[in-house]
């Protein structure tokens, strides 16, 4: 079983910067690729951001490429979502989940799912 907590939400600007965490259950990074995800309202689930843990490639959704990047520290057990020049369209329930790999077609399952933390952007 893995468990993965979000934090770093909140409501925000059009063009602000905010950076989400996810801490994972100590250990996991070293089997399991970590991904965020976006549930936007009205909308599916979305994979936005992905990195594998044996290769640390990262992947991006073409709408948030350029604009977030994901990173992570094996000491903190924790992965991390920089959101730059956030916009409207960034507004949703971000939720990261562990899977056993990831690629360019960004995958919207999960074997675990953290609760969520939600980002709202304002203009």
């Amino acid at each position: 079983q893995v468990q993965l907590v979000e934090s770093g939400g909140g409501l925000v600007q059009t063009g602000d910067s905010v950076r989400l965490s996810c801490v994972v259950s100590s250990g996991a990074l070293d089997f399991y690729a970590i991904g965020w995800f976006r549930q936007a309202p009205g909308k599916e689930r979305e994979g936005v951001s992905c990195m594998n843990t044996h290769d640390n490639n990262e992947f991006y959704s073409g709408s948030v490429k350029g604009r977030f990047t994901i990173s992570r520290d094996n000491a903190k057990s924790t992965v991390y979502l920089q959101m730059d020049s956030l916009t409207i369209d960034d507004t949703g329930v971000y939720i990261c989940g562990a899977r056993p790999w990831c690629d360019e077609t960004l995958p919207s399952r999960a074997d675990y799912w953290g609760q969520g933390t939600q980002v709202t952007v304002s203009s």
